[in-house]
């Protein structure tokens, strides 16, 4: 079962979003329009990634509902009376521990620079994800729409074109190439942009 990682959920059937909102909210209502039409297949998908959520929903409402994820793991393990394994790094801190592999020039670089290696590592990727954060931010939202696009959008007219624009990227386009497209399809597909059309 997929765990629970954000907040809003959206369903389609074909062309057409059939719920949206947290995941008791779209199972609640998917349960009713799945009921009333058991022919129409749904695509459930994560709101932000645009990643696929399976759900069972047979049985009653009740039933569907108590099978959503539950908590995360780490909010589970939390309550248990067993001691927590020692791990490397700094835990409290956040500090995970995990293997690398460099040259060996890189290893030396990094031990002669203050703080050793794990300090020097970690300022280098601070500069780098501040660096490339708006690049990094608009590449999720293009993987998302184009996950959103193939799942749902793959039949529309222009669709090549369509992607052709979104990873160009140019927003303007797009617009114009999807305006005839569902308008269910048009208004998640730029939900998922909102941060690049709020840029032009």
């Amino acid at each position: 079962m997929t765990e629970i990682k954000a907040l809003r959920w959206v369903a389609f059937a074909d062309t057409e979003c059939v719920a949206s909102g947290s995941p008791r909210e779209v199972v609640t209502d998917l349960k009713a329009f799945v009921d009333a039409n058991p022919e129409r297949a749904v695509l459930v998908m994560d709101g932000e990634t645009s990643h696929p959520v399976e759900l069972d929903l047979r049985g009653n409402l009740a039933e569907a509902l108590a099978r959503l994820p539950a908590a995360a793991p780490e909010e589970a393990s939390s309550t248990s009376a067993t001691p927590p394994v020692r791990q490397p790094g700094r835990p409290k801190l956040g500090v995970v521990a995990r293997e690398i592999t460099l040259l060996p020039r890189h290893w030396e670089w990094l031990a002669s620079q203050s703080g050793g290696a794990s300090v020097a590592l970690r300022k280098l990727v601070e500069v780098a994800m501040r660096a490339n954060l708006e690049t990094d931010r608009r590449r999720v939202m293009q993987e998302s729409a184009y996950r959103f696009m193939t799942a749902v959008a793959g039949n529309q007219p222009d669709f090549d074109e369509a992607l052709r624009a979104l990873f160009a990227p140019d927003i303007k386009r797009l617009a114009e190439l999807v305006s005839y497209w569902p308008l269910d399809v048009q208004a998640q597909l730029f939900k998922l942009l909102e941060g690049m059309v709020e840029q032009g």
